[in-house]
């Protein structure tokens, strides 16, 4: 209980910097309405799905997919954000603190999932202006949305590692996102997974990402019928909710467990 109320309070200090400094949100924003509008009015027309070009079934194809990648994406703040207060002292003042060392990760960790929500309740506001609508009932699509910040909570203690390991800011940002831009594209986001080469549709299909935006479309209501589960038969795309569950506990466990490893030998 005490590791909770110290984790609380610190995710406080985390929310209480961020409205102080509305750049981060706001910049938080941008990148992925730009995604949105520029995948479907550039893309939307000419990219098949089921056999269509109909730019209404991509909308429904995309969103899934952006959403993903939306709170995957934060994982490079929250690695950048640990990095700068490594940098600045800040953790050596904690340690003189009656605190429990796990609770300065679990405190940023859950302030990241607060703002990722609020992108999200914004972002899918955006999506319904462009045209994206679900077909499922309410309860469905808040599991959906659910499902994606699951995923982007176990994402972020991956962040939260690289941001203890690397030594300035500037490179907890640029290792944070040298891997997910193969993760988020090798994946069944932004394209069917059918037309990629066979030794990438094992890996797409096997992918955490990829049966993450699978059980969304799948509690949306987006799938397309045209649009088979699975190319290669992976179990991740047969059952994608219990396997995106199973990936981010799995992800979760792992990574905290290191993260908290490499706090205690920073900070000690």
């Amino acid at each position: 209980m005490s590791t909770m109320s110290d984790s609380l309070v610190l995710a406080r200090r985390n929310l209480i910097r961020m409205s102080r400094i509305p750049e981060i949100v706001l910049f938080g924003l941008i990148q992925p309405v730009m995604f949105v509008v520029l995948f479907t009015y550039v893309f939307g027309g000419s990219i098949s799905i089921g056999g269509s070009t109909d730019p209404k079934l991509y909308k429904e194809f995309l969103m899934a997919g952006i959403f993903a990648q939306t709170v995957t994406f934060a994982t490079a703040g929250a690695g950048a954000g640990i990095a700068d207060d490594m940098h600045k002292g800040l953790i050596d003042r904690f340690r003189s603190l009656p605190m429990s060392r796990g609770a300065v990760l679990t405190g940023r960790t859950l302030a990241d999932l607060v703002q990722s929500a609020l992108t999200l309740v914004v972002l899918a506001g955006v999506a319904l202006l462009v045209g994206w609508r679900a077909h499922e009932n309410i309860a469905k699509v808040i599991c959906g949305f659910l499902l994606l910040l699951l995923l982007g909570y176990a994402f972020s203690w991956i962040g939260a590692l690289i941001g203890l390991t690397v030594r300035t800011p500037e490179a907890a940002t640029s290792g944070g996102l040298i891997w997910l831009f193969p993760l988020t594209f090798i994946s069944n986001a932004f394209v069917p997974v059918i037309g990629m080469p066979t030794f990438l549709q094992h890996i797409a299909e096997w992918n955490p990402f990829s049966a993450t935006v699978a059980g969304a479309r799948e509690l949306f209501g987006n799938t397309m019928p045209k649009v088979p589960k699975s190319v290669t038969g992976a179990w991740p795309m047969e059952h994608p909710v219990i396997a995106s569950i199973l990936w981010s506990v799995l992800i979760v466990v792992v990574f905290r467990t290191l993260a908290v490893r490499k706090y205690r030998r920073a900070a000690g």
